[in-house]
């Protein structure tokens, strides 16, 4: 029981350090506006209208690869080839997603490829599958 709860934990926290990455890389390539505080939610509602396409592709990149990793690092520690815990990594992530998107003003299509995008913790749990 305590290995599966490892996975999970794991799988998470492999996840958010991926999506930090690459988040951090998506601000450095298309910083955002001087005086922005990330605690003041109506700047960052206020930059979210404006942000260039990049700069919100980067943020559902970070989704997609932190799932695909969570997913592969919940399958390896768990070590029993089922996906339970893989999908519960991808369930967490998809509420917070949704959470976020609800309090910041973000386009139709980020709602769209951000929900779907946390299916790729499917793909990182057939790559640990994978014997190769």
């Amino acid at each position: 029981m305590f290995r599966k709860i490892l996975a999970v934990l794991g799988g998470l926290f492999s996840g958010v350090i991926t999506i930090t990455i690459v988040e951090k890389l998506g601000h450095y390539l298309f910083p955002r506006p001087a005086g922005i505080n990330d605690n003041d939610m109506e700047a960052l509602k206020q930059y979210v209208e404006t942000a260039p396409l990049m700069a919100l592709l980067f943020v559902i990149l970070g989704y997609a690869l932190g799932a695909l990793i969570a997913g592969f690092v919940a399958t390896k520690i768990a070590g029993d080839n089922k996906k339970t815990y893989a999908v519960i990594c991808g369930v967490i992530f998809l509420l917070q997603g949704i959470y976020m998107m609800y309090i910041l003003p973000t386009p139709i299509w980020f709602w769209v490829l951000g929900i779907a995008v946390w299916g790729f913790v499917l793909v990182g749990y057939k790559l640990a599958l994978n014997k190769k």
